[in-house]
């Protein structure tokens, strides 16, 4: 197997260029909801369908796990490319210019690739493991920012569904915190974009309580190459089978475990 992590992220980034200028052509098509205020465009499958058998003819011994299609050749494979063909489709389907394409590359339980594209604003971010991260030439670096009240702090959406009250009980109360200890307080309804910009430092810290593999794989790679701490919750370094994905500069890292230790003892 061709397990080159530079070779990869040009036929990866090769991937994203055809689903970029697909999501820039932006014609939404129709709008199937996927369940309680949750939704799926014509565009996210057209997208998805692109990139999947693209990266199945260029590497067709790596298995593939897309938001909408699922996945295919997962079952033992040592890499799988894991998608979202739109993140943030909400955004999208309202003409708001926060989304983006997410591909990642995991091995084992471990990003070890990520490519972001936000089509609409014109960025681009990648990393490889152990290579740093990027927005075309220019290395990234998270942000310096030393207090969480001097930083501005990105959640990700609320849960919609089932059992959603309960499930948003944690997430409230970590919003209540952030409201009297941050100095400000974003929701961008996307975690690509949440990701990539705490990568790039004009976000300090971001935080959401899931953990996606076509959400997070590709964002969380970039954020770690560019010197965030990557972790779960409770402060464990991220993975995949994490249950939350929470993403800070190093100089808030303590400030920010010590909100959800708190927002824990909240809803208790």
């Amino acid at each position: 197997m061709n397990t080159d992590l530079q070779e990869l992220l040009r036929i990866g980034s090769l991937a994203v260029d055809q689903a970029a200028a697909v999501v820039r052509g932006r014609v939404v098509g129709q709008v199937t909801d996927k369940g309680d205020r949750d939704m799926v465009s014509a565009l996210d499958l057209i997208v998805e369908d692109r990139v999947r058998s693209f990266l199945k003819r260029q590497t067709p011994e790596i298995g593939f796990l897309g938001e909408e299609r699922g996945g295919e050749n997962i079952d033992g494979a040592d890499l799988t490319w894991a998608l979202d063909p739109v993140d943030g489709t909400a955004n999208l389907v309202h003409g708001l210019p926060l989304c983006g394409i997410s591909l990642g590359l995991v091995q084992g339980d471990r990003s070890v690739l990520g490519i972001i594209d936000l089509p609409f604003l014109q960025r681009r971010f990648c990393a490889t493991d152990g290579n740093g991260a990027y927005a075309g030439n220019a290395r990234l670096t998270s942000s310096a920012t030393a207090s969480l009240d001097a930083a501005i702090v990105s959640i990700g959406d609320y849960a919609v569904g089932a059992a959603a009250g309960e499930r948003n009980r944690r997430r409230l109360a970590v919003t209540q915190l952030l409201a009297e200890r941050a100095l400000r307080v974003r929701m961008f309804g996307s975690a690509a974009v949440d990701l990539a910009w705490v990568a790039s430092g004009h976000v300090d810290a971001t935080i959401a309580m899931s953990n996606h593999p076509w959400d997070m794989a590709a964002g969380v790679c970039i954020a770690r190459e560019a010197g965030c701490a990557v972790m779960d919750a409770d402060g464990t370094p991220h993975t995949l089978k994490s249950s939350a994905t929470v993403t800070a500069a190093p100089g808030v890292r303590d400030a920010v475990l010590k909100l959800l230790q708190d927002s824990k003892a909240l809803v208790a």
